[in-house]
């Protein structure tokens, strides 16, 4: 996972080289306690080669008390280490999570697919998951069994040919591990994925899935996408759980080989019967990272994949540069030929688009459905980046600003509204901490949303719930508009407001256009009924993604509504006897 000599680390790279210290302790105290991992076979050794032969009590006293320090030491350094890869790993996890929130927020803007969803925040709990595992500790001290395996080789040949004879099959057995686990891991990983995106549509619908009768359709996908998730993921743990027995089956065989070939050392009388203990003791902790590697290993597939889809991402969203602060926009808005595409795609929606307004101005888009309107504005909110053209505020293109900074001067009303868990306040400040409480109600009261909040159970502090649920379709519209008109913004944007208010909505709404339009705000309103853009001077009228018409009001829509004349159709003339005449 490091970069090559030379080249341009990631941001990945970055973070974990952040914690190089970390790591160099970890190295250090991985050399200690190997070292120390010693002790096991040289207190047996001892024992069995001093102590019976000569019955000292004391002695064994003194190598007991040894021992005893010396396996305190190993256990303090190893909780040490097993702590400080669990702190790399959350420091990690504190250096990347705003920035793998932000690319969460900015994945559905910029690509087609929306499969990703959460996928790179489950990323970074895997690779900080695997950090703070006991899987960092095999690696470190794998470098270790060559020390083991030389002294095996020092207390006799044979043992050494046999230690290494272990160590060989058990690696190949890895390698094995490694090829067999890749493309399981990836398929349950997939399947994972899209069990969990199948979960999240349904919960969304639930509503229609009840009303009309498809819940038990849905259940029934839901059941095979989850048998086949199961399925791959059996397929994932039965390989490496295999493995792992068959590793731990050979490494059992190993320690009782070992202790067979000293035992024939000891009857020819080439070693000493300390030797037979010690070096089963030793080969089997020279074996032991390998067998803790592939224990370990499906955890570290997975973070591996997930640091590898991590790297492409943010490769793909680089980091924003901040740009120059430029002064609150006060004067125009003005679009320069824009087309737009959806994220990913390659058709274009809305063609060759210009027109400008000023201070104070209000534009009603109208147009029939599939014309193009929510895609004009969400270019304009600066949602999505024209392919051609430029949106611009003050004469400032919306890729001058900074998000949050832009977000100032900007009120959007979306077509799918969609609120916050948290307070209306909350929701209204756009969850600003250093909302003012005058602010909030100004904003509610221009949107005629403040008697309605003040009647409810806790008023403005009232919790709207997940998405909003403890509010009806028109409250939760109503508070929404008072977020867009929070901050009096310059610019405000407005899809299908009036969709799910009633008759006092939509007069409240109009008087919120007006009063955004007197202060000097420019408002953009897209509707289907009339009673949307009765407060606004201007009209654009969309079609096919092109504008068929853009001017004040009454003129375009004198031209939109103006009746056809019909060709009268032949009259026939029925006599009193019912036959009827040419």
């Amino acid at each position: 996972m490091a970069a090559a000599p030379g080249a341009k680390r990631s941001e990945l790279s970055e973070a974990l080289r952040g914690c190089r210290s970390a790591f160099l302790g970890v190295g250090v105290m991985s050399c200690i306690i190997n070292l120390l991992y010693l002790t096991g076979s040289i207190f047996m050794l001892e024992v069995y080669d001093r102590v019976l032969p000569s019955r000292s009590v004391p002695t064994l006293v003194g190598l007991v008390i040894l021992a005893a320090g010396l396996y305190l030491a190993q256990g303090v350094l190893d909780l040490i280490r097993s702590r400080i890869l669990g702190r790399i790993g959350t420091a990690l996890d504190e250096s990347l999570n705003a920035r793998v929130f932000d690319t969460i927020v900015r994945l559905p803007l910029t690509t087609a697919g929306r499969n990703e969803g959460l996928q790179p925040l489950r990323d970074l709990d895997n690779v900080r998951a695997f950090l703070g595992s006991q899987g960092p500790s095999a690696f470190f001290d794998l470098p270790w069994l060559p020390l083991y395996l030389a002294i095996c080789f020092a207390f006799h040949v044979l043992i050494g040919v046999t230690a290494l004879a272990g160590a060989m099959i058990l690696v190949a057995l890895t390698l094995v591990t490694e090829y067999m686990t890749r493309q399981p891991a990836k398929e349950a990983l997939d399947l994972a994925a899209r069990r969990n995106d199948l979960a999240q549509a349904s919960r969304r619908n639930a509503e229609v899935l009840v009303a009309m009768g498809m819940a038990g359709r849905l259940q029934q996908r839901w059941n095979d996408t989850n048998e086949r998730y199961l399925q791959g993921n059996q397929r994932a743990s039965d390989v490496s759980g295999g493995l792992g027995a068959i590793a731990k089956v050979l490494r059992m065989m190993l320690q009782s080989a070992v202790l067979a070939i000293g035992a024939m050392l000891v009857i020819r009388q080439e070693a000493t019967a300390g030797i037979i203990i010690a070096s089963s003791i030793l080969s089997a902790r020279a074996l032991a990272p390998v067998d803790l590697a592939i224990a370990h290993w499906k955890g570290f597939v997975a973070a591996r994949q997930s640091w590898r889809r991590l790297n492409q991402l943010m490769e793909r969203m680089p980091v924003r540069p901040a740009p120059t602060l430029l002064q609150p926009p006060s004067s125009q808005l003005s679009v320069e030929s824009i087309s737009i595409v959806a994220p990913g795609d390659q058709r274009i929606i809305v063609q060759d688009a210009t027109f400008a307004l000023t201070a104070g101005q209000g534009l009603g888009v109208i147009g029939p459905s599939a014309s193009g309107k929510s895609s004009l504005i969400r270019a304009l909110v600066g949602v999505w980046q024209p392919v051609r053209g430029k949106v611009r505020l003050d004469g400032a293109a919306l890729d001058q600003w900074q998000s949050d900074e832009l977000g100032r001067h900007i009120g959007y009303l979306p077509q799918d509204v969609e609120l916050f868990a948290g307070t209306v306040a909350q929701n209204i400040a756009r969850f600003d901490p250093d909302a003012n409480a005058d602010a909030i109600i100004a904003a509610a009261k221009e949107a005629g949303v403040h008697d309605m909040i003040i009647k409810m159970r806790d008023g403005y502090n009232t919790q709207v719930g997940d998405q909003g649920a403890a509010l009806s379709a028109g409250q939760a519209q109503r508070v929404a508009l008072a977020r867009a008109l929070y901050g009096n913004p310059f610019l405000i944007v407005l899809d299908e407001p009036n969709s799910n208010l009633d008759t006092e909505g939509d007069e409240a709404l109009s008087r919120a256009v007006r009063s955004a339009r007197a202060r000097g705000a420019i408002v953009v309103v897209v509707a289907h009924r009339p009673i949307g853009i009765e407060a606004v001077d201007q009209v654009l009228v969309m079609k096919d993604g092109r504008m068929q018409a853009f001017g004040p009001k009454e003129t375009v829509l004198a031209q939109v509504l103006q009746p056809r004349v019909a060709t009268p159709a032949p009259i026939k003339i029925v006599s009193e006897s019912g036959v009827a005449k040419p």
